[in-house]
């Protein structure tokens, strides 16, 4: 794969699926998506008045999900310009644009001043990086010291039936619904491929560590359909 690869192909299926990303998330995860971004947003509690950056941000579900937690602000980036799109219509409608501002970005190279935010939040986007440590680096760059990284992002079930149960759904069931709703052949196989080769648990905590963070975590959830991985700066 050539260097800038991933990012066309990712930027692509996104666009191509924005119409009804929010949609088949919840439908898709029985609308368990919304417990995990609660859950792994309890992270923030320790801050007051954090100022967040949201990589991968998409629609926006995971900073409108924040704003709980009282954020001075909300920048949120993402590759895809008609993900950003509906998400600004999202924010519109709330009356939430002034405090989430989404525009484009790289997430392996971040436009912000090193030691800018308090936080740095990623729902279900790291898979999706060219280059994973890179990523993260950017990541910890923009951290102010002391600041936090929460990661939410898919793994694979520690059960070996409860895993069999899930990849029967996964790889055959979901594509074949995200196909029909999203008419877009592609996004919904590559969804399951790149859950099961992205490094999950210790292996994604020892990259983590390489990649600047320390004090890392992770919190399996629902069976270990996800994980929340933390870190500080």
């Amino acid at each position: 794969m050539q260097k800038t690869g991933k990012k066309a192909i990712v930027k692509e299926m996104f666009d191509g699926i924005a119409h009804r990303y929010d949609f088949l998330n919840h439908f898709l995860s029985l609308g368990i998506d919304n417990y995990w971004r609660k859950k792994a947003l309890l992270h923030l509690k320790s801050f007051k008045n954090p100022y967040i950056l949201d990589v991968a941000s998409g629609t926006g579900d995971f900073a409108i999900a924040a704003l709980k937690y009282n954020p001075s602000k909300i920048i949120g980036i993402d590759l895809s310009i008609e993900m950003l799109k509906k998400g600004d219509e999202k924010l519109l409608k709330k009356g939430l644009d002034r405090v989430i501002q989404l525009q484009p970005g790289d997430s392996e190279n971040l436009a912000f001043e090193n030691e800018t935010f308090d936080a740095v939040t990623v729902a279900f986007g790291v898979r999706n990086f060219e280059n994973l440590i890179q990523g993260l680096k950017e990541m910890n760059r923009v951290l102010r010291k002391g600041g936090r990284v929460i990661i939410l992002e898919f793994s694979k079930p520690s059960s070996k039936f409860f895993r069999l149960l899930f990849n029967f759904y996964f790889f055959y069931i979901l594509p074949l619904i995200g196909k029909l709703v999203s008419r877009h052949s592609k996004a919904y196989t590559y969804l399951p491929e790149s859950v099961d080769t992205f490094p999950c648990g210790k292996d994604f905590l020892a990259i983590m560590n390489h990649s600047g963070f320390r004090s890392v975590s992770a919190q399996p959830l629902t069976w270990g359909i996800a994980t929340i991985y933390t870190g500080v700066k």
